[in-house]
């Protein structure tokens, strides 16, 4: 098995497309008045067309189709005034925040939802998510965390086979094991590699609420309580088809980059294994999804080394491409807050089958009023937005 902390060396369509680079935002004062009363519904995106793509693919009758969301929901043990005091107060309540999440989750309407920063999950999300027409799979990050990576699905288009879970903190038994064999510490530590940053993850950016340990113990570095979770579904229609969807979110410390980049060569490690266990199970060839809230920018190592395409891992390999990326370009952001505003979100794809991207979500302008002065705010209930693909492939 390789080992995941050897270094290797080494944009969803904006509409109009405008800068990725990181920008700060004054807060609008017509928002902060706004009263709960008067607050307008959450804005809810949609996919647009690719250009040219879609009138291709849609004269291939031989094509199938299916729509996969991320989003990062922000969980609400997480929301406090102290952490967004940007944000108008009644818009950070629950019982407002959870219903338009859901709103928008239902007029997306896609046949996957990878949704990060759940919780609340047993005793809101999954029952109402159900009424919707969605099952779903859900893994709670260890320790004393109590949000996670749940994955919802159209139950009339897909039908669950299996399902793994990812916990990084395996991570720690594989430094253990290396440590004893070679003596010495094999966790590269490259805080310049990471540029991006979250305000919150449990504690504002630069809060100390977060206790992490020795950080010179590599062990304790690698202890972050981060997971996620990957399944195998087969399509309900002509084609049978079985994909593979993967969800996960990173750690979000900047400062903390190798930590992130020893997570993606675990979690790419582990979907590749996945991709194996389940063509050989079902005898098929399964495409592969991955979305989630990678907390690394487009230049950063995390999403390099994601879409480099030589990971080969005991000859397991698989290549990734980005649906953002591969088409328009990645986002100027997903994540928007005065302090921090960039690109940390992503959708990920195998390019096998001929399949392609042929439609995108619809993201807010940089200028846009209602981003304006950082998230949440009455539109967008998360300080991320959602991004979401429709996926094509033939059928051979």
């Amino acid at each position: 098995m390789l080992n995941p902390f050897i270094s290797l060396s080494t944009r969803f369509l904006t509409v109009p497309l405008f800068s990725a680079t990181t920008t700060t935002r004054p807060v609008c004062g017509c928002m902060r008045k706004m009263t709960a009363a008067a607050s307008p519904p959450p804005l809810c995106p949609k996919f647009v067309s690719v250009e040219g793509a879609d009138i291709v693919s849609r004269s291939n009758l031989e094509g199938v189709r299916f729509s996969l969301v991320s989003y990062n929901i922000l969980a609400q043990v997480y929301v406090k005034s102290s952490y967004f005091p940007h944000s108008p107060s009644p818009s950070l309540k629950w019982k407002s925040r959870s219903k338009e999440v859901l709103t928008i989750l239902k007029n997306v309407g896609a046949d996957f939802l990878c949704l990060q920063e759940v919780d609340e999950y047993e005793s809101f999300y999954k029952q109402n998510m159900e009424s919707h027409g969605y099952s779903s799979i859900y893994i709670q990050r260890s320790g004393q965390k109590r949000d996670g990576c749940g994955i919802f699905y159209k139950h009339k288009r897909a039908e669950l086979l299996f399902e793994e879970i990812i916990e990084y903190n395996d991570l720690v038994n594989s430094v253990q094991e290396e440590s004893c064999s070679r003596g010495d510490e094999v966790i590269e530590r490259d805080a310049n590699g990471d540029k991006s940053g979250e305000a919150k993850n449990g504690a504002s950016s630069n809060s100390t609420s977060e206790d992490r340990g020795d950080p010179n113990d590599p062990r304790v570095r690698l202890k972050r309580d981060c997971v996620g979770i990957m399944a195998a579904f087969r399509l309900k229609n002509a084609s049978r088809h079985v994909i593979i969807v993967a969800n996960t979110h990173l750690y979000w410390d900047p400062e903390w980059a190798d930590v992130k980049l020893a997570q993606a060569k675990y979690l790419k490690l582990r979907l590749s294994q996945f991709k194996i266990l389940v063509s050989d199970k079902f005898e098929c060839s399964p495409s592969v999804c991955l979305a989630g809230d990678f907390n690394s920018t487009p230049g950063d190592q995390v999403y390099q080394y994601l879409i480099s395409g030589n990971s080969s891992v005991d000859d397991v390999h698989i290549p990734l491409c980005s649906a953002y990326g591969d088409t328009r370009g990645e986002p100027s952001f997903t994540n928007c807050t005065p302090d921090f505003t960039d690109t940390l979100d992503y959708i990920f794809f195998s390019p096998d089958h001929k399949i392609k991207a042929v439609s995108l979500l619809q993201l807010p302008e940089a200028d846009s009023p209602d981003v304006l002065g950082g998230l949440p705010n009455f539109y967008h209930p998360s300080d991320h937005l959602p991004i979401g693909a429709e996926f094509e492939f033939s059928i051979e």
